[in-house]
């Protein structure tokens, strides 16, 4: 399918995104800052949570792949998910944010179970949606595009998210509830929104690429995965992308909490710890989307591949440089971040364009073609992204001797600080050393398009 795509079909894509990132910001956000804060679990049994949940969802992902490749309806192969899984989605959404009334023991099974149940649905609902994107159009320069509005779609959630969580938290606490409960009527509210999205992405959208015919088995599909060395390499630098972005999300209540903490500002006057956290992360997401908007002009100009290594280590140094900051210089805290934003923001419409490539050129290579199981390495690469993005801050937490809601030690806030600057630099750093090593240019991928084509037309 060479045409454009109507813009009503690239909004209405952008919407999935605007639904499930308003889950992934929460999730990344807030989510270790309530099992070690509101639910009082210790850092150490959260993180192993992280990883155990991981370790399951290192299955259920490439599953759900192999599913969605083989599901045919009369509304396509991946679309009918969007509609399926969106109540549920939401559903358990809330129930991850209950607080029980349990013992200790009680709490963290209950975390464990829901956790889990969260994780199978977002791979149910995002491997299908990150799949769509192939089968709605297969002109390189479209899915870029497609990619974009995705990104905006993501980021107008997670903005709506930050932007409005503290208010929505402090109102429900005016309003007599205590802390449990305030997160929880405040992801009610997101959920409902959510799951009105995911359908109005399943309305807006259609399938229009046809793969060609044949019949795959799954050891066939999974040989053809083992052997692409170019997905090897998109999914570690996208795992570390995501753990990079992660990774600094998840320390943002920790540092203004404990090391910025409440502040007199000029012009702004007395501002909490919260409401400074809430802007931050909120300019964080408008400076990604400022990236995402950049990244059609500035890939057309030097190249996706480039983009992708050039916007990783000015990624790393930005992050470098805040560790050097004190508490007092919050206008250049934030300067900091909102350029740092933009950065990592360009890289990530990139990376779901490249992904889509990276299905074309094996079934250029190979004569068959498995979207959703290569799909299923996207959602799997944002799920081991916040998994080590969640569960690294919390070993450096107990590593430097952090204790929730007590005063720190010049040790602890050490470890605060670097786990907002220092650790995550690095890890930007890595993700664009590796993707040195990726081969599939711009012009070879516009070659292999028109080759595609031209055996679909036939």
């Amino acid at each position: 399918m060479s045409q454009k795509l109507h813009i009503k079909e690239k909004i209405g894509y952008g919407f999935g995104d605007f639904a499930s990132s308003m889950f992934w910001k929460i999730f990344a956000m807030y989510l270790t800052f309530f099992y070690t804060d509101i639910v009082e679990l210790s850092p150490e049994s959260v993180a192993f949570m992280f990883i155990m949940v991981r370790l399951w969802d290192g299955l259920n992902d490439p599953l759900m792949g192999i599913i969605s490749d083989r599901t045919n309806t009369s509304k396509g192969k991946f679309r009918p998910y969007l509609l399926w899984i969106a109540i549920p989605f939401g559903i358990i959404g809330v129930l991850t944010f209950l607080v029980p009334d349990f013992g200790p023991s009680g709490k963290i099974i209950y975390a464990y179970i829901t956790y889990t149940l969260m994780m199978m649905v977002y791979t149910a609902i995002n491997v299908p949606y990150g799949s769509l994107m192939a089968v709605m159009t297969d002109n390189p320069k479209e899915r870029t595009s497609l990619a974009s509005f995705r990104f905006i779609g993501a980021y107008s959630g997670g903005i709506a998210m930050t932007a409005s969580a503290p208010y929505i938290l402090e109102y429900f606490k005016n309003a007599g509830f205590n802390d449990a409960e305030s997160y929880q009527y405040m992801v009610t509210i997101y959920a409902i929104v959510a799951a009105f999205f995911f359908v109005m992405t399943y309305l807006w959208t259609k399938e229009h690429v046809k793969a060609i015919k044949e019949n795959n088995s799954v050891w066939s599909d999974l040989k053809d995965l083992a052997k692409n060395a170019q997905w090897f390499i998109m999914l570690g630098a996208g795992v570390l992308m995501l753990v990079f972005i992660t990774f600094r999300e998840s320390s943002i209540l920790y540092y203004f909490k404990y090391f910025v903490e409440d502040q007199s500002l000029p012009v702004f006057g007395d501002v909490t710890w919260g409401k400074l956290s809430g802007a931050y992360m909120t300019i964080w997401l408008v400076a990604n989307m400022l990236g995402v908007l950049l990244a059609i002009p500035v890939s057309n100009k030097v190249g996706k591949k480039n983009t992708f290594i050039i916007a990783m280590f000015l990624s790393a140094l930005l992050s470098v440089l805040l560790y050097w900051l004190n508490p007092q210089q919050v206008f250049l805290i934030f300067a900091l971040n909102l350029i740092n934003g933009i950065s990592a923001g360009i890289v990530l419409p990139l990376v779901w364009s490249m992904y889509a490539d990276i299905a074309d050129y094996s079934e250029w290579k190979t004569g068959r073609r498995a979207t959703g199981l290569l799909f299923s390495s996207s959602s799997m690469s944002q799920k081991l992204g916040l998994m080590a993005g969640g569960v690294l801050p919390l070993y450096i937490l107990g590593t430097y001797g952090f204790e929730a809601n007590a005063e720190q030690t010049a040790k602890s806030l050490e470890g605060i600080r670097l786990m907002i600057s220092i650790y995550p630099g690095i890890i930007s750093a890595l993700s664009g050393t590796l993707f040195l090593s990726y081969k599939l240019s711009d012009k070879f991928m516009a070659d292999i398009s028109s080759e595609l084509e031209s055996k679909r037309n036939y």
